[in-house]
């Protein structure tokens, strides 16, 4: 019978071989876990995601980057407007945040990108058009949709050209941080019970609102749920409109040195 592996050996082996994996994989491999604060309660920015994606085509991704690339189309085709939706190569390429996750450098990024993109393409979730005479970087991609094929076929029929749609190549712009990435960033770490206080916050006032007390806190140096808290209360009580309420310098002022100058002076 096979001796026993030991642990510590295993553990050894394991740690080498992961640390020697090539970028080919498509996964950053070293450095710690970043957290995730959780989803929002904001029902009006969630995106269609066919069921086959999870069925079908879900089971057989195994590039991490060919993963990213495909989520990331979804989502950004579900920001566009007008029936001809296709996703540009530029398009990858203008988004930091799918960027900064395919790699630790720049250039492993654009490796794990351009590999990610050609094996959705051979998969077929994909339709790639490269213009004749032109270089990768121009290339157009459409997802496997009804949709998306009839747009696909039309082009390379002629019957539409990118040109013709007279836009610049500019990508979605990025969703506003939600309450709890606000407070993580500007207050402090998050506890249960805050993050059901914020909740509470956050379906009583508008999110701009919520932003704005917040920056106002920061400046005064007032890092304290309480005393943001104390300028929504007012604000709800008062009403905030931009015509009869004074400017964000004017209210950071009232806030040091009037009603809520008590929750500054106990810092």
């Amino acid at each position: 019978m096979a001796p026993p592996i030991r642990a510590s050996s295993w553990s050894f082996s394991t740690t080498w071989r992961v640390s020697k994996m090539p970028l080919r994989a498509g996964i950053k491999q070293d450095g710690p876990v970043n957290p995730f604060s959780g989803f929002s309660s904001d029902t009006n920015r969630k995106i269609s995601v066919p069921n086959a994606f999870f069925s079908e085509l879900l089971p057989i991704i195994d590039h991490l980057g060919e993963l990213k690339v495909t989520l990331f189309a979804l989502w950004f085709l579900e920001q566009q407007e007008g029936n001809l939706l296709f996703i540009h190569y530029q398009h990858f390429i203008n988004d930091n945040q799918l960027l900064n996750g395919l790699g630790h450098t720049h250039e492993e990024s654009l490796e794990a990108l351009h590999v990610g993109l050609q094996r959705a393409s051979e998969r077929g979730t994909f339709l790639q058009y490269q213009p004749q005479g032109t270089r990768f970087e121009e290339t157009l991609f459409f997802i496997n949709t009804p949709r998306g094929r009839a747009t696909y076929r039309a082009l390379q029929q002629g019957a539409w050209s990118p040109e013709e749609q007279g836009e610049a190549i500019r990508n979605p712009q990025p969703e506003r941080p939600n309450i709890f990435k606000l407070y993580e960033a500007n207050i402090g770490p998050l506890t249960p019970i805050m993050a059901e206080t914020l909740q509470e916050a956050e379906e009583s006032y508008p999110p701009n609102w919520i932003e704005q007390a917040i920056r106002i806190a920061v400046e005064n140096n007032v890092r304290r749920w309480r005393y943001v808290q104390a300028i929504l209360d007012s604000w709800k009580e008062r009403g905030r409109d931009e015509k009869d309420r004074r400017d964000a310098q004017e209210d950071s002022r009232r806030f040091l040195d009037g009603e809520f100058g008590k929750f500054f002076k106990h810092e």
